[in-house]
């Protein structure tokens, strides 16, 4: 079996593949393979947005807790989705708790550089806003309605 290149891997994924040959070699230059293991943190809210999480394969889950509950799972993400947006926006750290629920396998932006190469190269910004951000808008927008079903619930 032949291993693919970070560029090759990039190149498949249902939004980044659809970035110019030259743009993936530049998110390629920021990144690693990465892997958790079922119940591994991936990242805790709070903490510096360092890596832009694009998952290959398994199942996370994004939590939120306060000090009166335990963490509640708001949205589950999957391979093809991208995990983490609070690189996009000063003071650049994470919004929420992601959690391994199974083996996951992802590629790991590094987020310094990723706005790096993006202040450096506006066509690559624009294409990650312009192919990312209907991503993230439909997450919203799935985590909105999965938090109204959690607490429109009667549990008399």
């Amino acid at each position: 079996m032949k291993t693919q290149s970070i560029a090759e891997l990039l190149s498949e994924h249902s939004i980044l593949g659809r970035f110019d040959a030259d743009s993936i070699e530049m998110l390629a230059g920021c990144a690693r393979n990465l892997h958790f293991g079922a119940g591994e943190m991936i990242q805790r809210e709070g903490d510096p947005a360092a890596l832009v999480h694009v998952l290959r394969t398994g199942d996370v889950a994004i939590e939120i807790s306060a000090a009166h509950i335990a963490p509640t799972v708001v949205e589950t993400v999957h391979g093809g989705d991208i995990l983490g947006w609070g690189w996009l926006i000063p003071p650049y750290r994470t919004m929420f708790d992601a959690r391994a629920m199974t083996e996951v396998s992802c590629v790991g932006l590094d987020a310094v550089c990723l706005r790096d190469k993006c202040d450096a190269d506006p066509m690559l910004g624009y294409q990650l806003f312009k192919y990312w951000l209907p991503h993230l808008a439909a997450r919203f927008r799935a985590q909105r309605l999965q938090v109204a079903d959690l607490y429109g619930r009667d549990d008399d």
